[in-house]
């Protein structure tokens, strides 16, 4: 058996381990990204997105890499029978305007493709929710590739589960949505959306917020509420000239593994 390792990178976005999901059948959401950061000194991480159109991911804005590997249609990591593969240079990821990574503040990025998405029954774009589809959707699901429990390997099938959002004061006041519990991303599943009851992604996975007794809660920044910022950059994007994006290293402590095929 030959193992690969990947390494995550490191901070308060971390994420915690995925609990509670199980296999989503496949091909189930084709808007789900897998997407392969790559640091200019060879090491590698993990974020998930999601497909906006053929020329657009949306991800995490602390998921900055040198360059990517977009995975588009995929389920099973070891099977790779009709996945897109599309390398992205890092110049064209895009935070969103006042990304704080300091205080977890407008964690979303637009990537924009190098070539265009092949749209087909695995590769579909996702609808965002708008500031009239409501203020506190309830039942929602999130999904990625992401560890499961305490394991430092990233999981070969696509895994999803349920999670219910929270009012919590905390979130409230990090304008931001939330849920708790035992049920939550895991290791590399940052970057993914928050998909709730009409099938519309709410929110981005980003990072666990520290409550005072102890307890984490798990936080999606809103996608509501960066609607128009979300129009303004797709516009941006299309101009030749573009801002140069600050790329953040990939730290060496944490690693993450995917097991190869024996």
């Amino acid at each position: 058996l030959f193992m690969r390792c990947d390494l995550l990178s490191k901070g308060a976005h971390d994420s915690h381990a995925i609990i509670g999901g199980h296999e989503a059948v496949p091909h189930s959401r084709p808007y789900m990204v897998l997407l392969q950061m790559n640091s200019a000194a060879g090491q590698r991480a993990h974020c998930a997105g999601f497909l906006l159109n053929e020329d657009f991911v949306m991800t995490a804005a602390h998921c900055q890499a040198e360059s990517y590997k977009v995975f588009l249609g995929l389920h099973n990591y070891h099977d790779q029978n009709g996945v897109q593969h599309v390398n992205v240079p890092g110049r064209n990821a895009f935070p969103m305007k006042g990304y704080d990574p300091v205080n977890i503040k407008n964690d979303m990025m637009l990537l924009k493709l190098s070539t265009k998405a092949k749209l087909n029954d695995k590769v579909k774009p996702i609808a965002l929710a708008d500031r009239d589809d409501g203020s506190l959707p309830k039942a929602c699901v999130i999904s990625g590739w992401g560890s499961t429990e305490n394991s430092k390997y990233m999981s070969v099938k696509f895994l999803e589960v349920n999670v219910t959002l929270t009012d919590n004061e905390l979130c409230a006041n990090t304008n931001m949505y939330c849920s708790e519990g035992e049920r939550e991303p895991g290791q590399g599943d940052a970057g993914g959306p928050l998909v709730c009851e009409d099938g519309k992604a709410y929110g981005v996975i980003s990072a666990g917020i520290p409550n005072p007794d102890g307890s984490t809660i798990q936080g999606y920044t809103k996608i509501p509420d960066h609607r128009d910022s979300i129009k303004e950059h797709k516009g941006k994007l299309h101009s030749p000239t573009t801002d140069t994006v600050t790329i953040i290293p990939v730290s060496k402590e944490h690693h993450i593994c995917v097991r190869d095929a024996d």
